[in-house]
Formats: structure tokens, sequence, C-alpha cells
């Protein structure tokens, strides 16, 4: 009978953690036995309480897995502490077959940061994540216009005023003081034409 080959993992980070984010709760690994996890809530005291438990246990790396943005608030609490911190995608740390458990899921994220398996994704520094917001945000409100445009033109059909016919763009300068000059009680074409030529 021959002999099985094992393959032993080295360990790289020996004080790593590995925490499931969730909207409700975290759930926090420091090993794979029962007693190295623990459930915490998401209020700015609990995120506090994790930090000084990874501290209590000597964590000095710590890797999360979030697929949404409910891993920012312990970034920041951890990063401030004096965590190395690395926030994994799900695609990398979901590979657990079986019914799976928010425990099972720390204590792998756990082992595979211990191991070094896991790279964490880009996250930008502060002046880039500005820079990001704002124009997301810009974005958005480009969005909202086209949006309301739209939806302008559609009550104005509905009232049978076809300003889109004769102006190009009714929230243009021209199309603004044509709505304004008729929510003013302006009904007569003739008019409304002479005041948008002043």
């Amino acid at each position: 009978m021959k002999e099985q080959n094992q393959i032993l993992m080295e360990i790289v980070n020996p004080q790593a953690a590995g925490i499931d984010i969730g909207s409700r709760s975290h759930f926090v690994a420091i090993g794979q036995k029962e007693e190295h996890v623990r459930e915490f809530g998401v209020y700015n005291e609990d995120l506090k309480a994790i930090s000084d438990w990874l501290k209590g246990n000597g964590i000095q790396t710590v890797a999360m897995e979030s697929t949404g943005t409910y891993w920012q608030a312990l970034y920041a609490v951890l990063i401030n502490d004096g965590f190395q911190v690395i926030l994994c995608n799900g695609k990398f740390t979901k590979n657990i077959k079986g019914k799976k458990t928010d425990v099972q899921d720390c204590q792998w994220i756990q082992k595979l940061h211990s191991i070094g398996l896991l790279s964490g994704s880009f996250l930008p520094d502060l002046q880039t994540e500005q820079l990001r917001t704002y124009c997301r945000h810009r974005a958005g409100l480009i969005d909202v216009a086209a949006d309301t445009s739209k939806k302008m033109q559609k009550y104005l059909r509905l009232l049978n005023l076809r300003l889109d016919i004769i102006v190009k763009d009714i929230c243009g300068l021209t199309g603004l003081k044509m709505i304004e000059a008729i929510c003013n009680g302006e009904t007569d074409s003739q008019k409304l034409h002479l005041k948008i030529l002043i």
C-alpha cells in the first residue's frame, strides 16, 4: 500500500482573522475552533468591540468579505486601530460546498488568509475616493435631470402643450422661459413668442 502524500500549506499570516460582513451582524474568526468565532452587531460600539477582541487575541491582519457597502464602517475602525486589512471579493471566498453557515464562511476566510491565498480588492486613497464620490454624484444628477426632462415632456403632452415641437430642448433657456410664462397665466401664442424674443 502506497503512502499518501500530504501537501501542507505553510502559514503565512499566523496572526490572521477572517470576517464575514453582514447587514445585521458580523461573524469574526481568529482560528478554526468553535471558541475562535464570535458574532458581533453592526453599531459603533460593536465595531469597537471587534477591534478590542482582535487586539486582545494578538491579531495583526484581517481579511473581510462583503458584497455590499456594509464593510466600510468596520474597515475604517480597524485601519484606525492599526490593523492590516484586506477586502476580498466574494467570488474568491465562496468555495465551501454544501450547506454553508456564517461561522463556516468566516473560518474559511480566516484559513485562506492565514495561508496567504487571498488578495485584496483595490481601495483608493482618500483623495481618489472623494473624487470618485463627486463623479458618481454628478452622474446621478445628470440621470435625474434626464428623467425629469422626459417627465416634463410627457406631462406637457398630456396638457396638449407641444413645446417639444417648437423648441429643441424644453429645458433650455427658450423652453424654460416659455414654461415660466405659461405658468404665469400667459396663453396667447403671439405674446409667448414675443416674451421669448425679449
